[in-house]
């Protein structure tokens, strides 16, 4: 379970144990809605099982889909970093789902014992900063279908399931169309086109990747 988060392959064997272990497993029903924009950020989420869906709020009062998160992502690293941080978007599940946390309180006694945690929180941020930054690349440079094809192939590798069976995106077109920073009828537009080619399938409320390997290339 360790190595399945990425931020953590900077720690030792040892760190990374001592780090899981401090963690408070969580679980979460499906559309349990684990924190609202603007709540008291009380601590990171690992999560080990499940999806999550991440929504803002935009100036405008609409609510916007940012991204799908699966096992071995994390939110909520700023919680990490100062008391009077806020949680900058709604998570909610979107399937069953299981987390490991680890507040303020618990970091700072696993920095006392193993100062090389302290490494955690850099890359955690140097992450962070290398998605706003490929997220602003991409609404200003890459051409909306790009963006669509994108996501797409993001949430297919969220939704696989490790045996090879066709990923099963239970998400609505305009979710997916939130992502890319798009409208719906784009979004729809360019799932038919893939669609007539054979790399998805469409259905009411979800979309299935057959092709998930063609769609990482062009994705590119």
């Amino acid at each position: 379970m360790v190595m399945e988060f990425p931020l953590l392959e900077g720690l030792s064997p040892v760190e990374r144990r001592e780090f899981i272990a401090a963690c408070t497993p969580r679980r979460f029903r499906r559309r349990d809605i684990v924190c609202h924009e603007g709540d008291p950020g009380d601590c990171v989420h690992l999560i080990t099982g499940g999806r999550l869906v991440v929504r803002v709020t935009t100036p405008l009062g609409h609510t916007a889909t940012l991204t799908i998160l699966g096992p071995g992502d994390m939110f909520g690293e700023q919680a990490l970093l100062s008391p009077d941080a806020r949680r900058t978007a709604t998570i909610v599940a979107v399937t069953d789902a299981t987390t490991l946390t680890l507040n303020r309180s618990q970091l700072e006694r696993l920095r006392l014992q193993h100062p090389q945690v302290e490494r955690f929180l850099t890359t955690s941020l140097a992450a962070q900063v290398r998605r706003l930054s490929a997220s602003v690349l991409e609404a200003l440079y890459l051409p909306v279908e790009t963006r669509v094809l994108r996501r797409l192939a993001h949430l297919a590798r969220v939704y696989a399931d490790g045996a090879g069976t066709p990923a099963l995106i239970n998400l609505t077109q305009e979710d997916l169309a939130s992502m890319a920073g798009t409208t719906r009828a784009t979004a729809n537009k360019v799932l038919r086109e893939l669609e007539d080619q054979g790399v998805v399938r469409l259905s009411r409320g979800a979309v299935t990747v057959l092709d998930p390997a063609w769609l990482a290339t062009r994705a590119r």
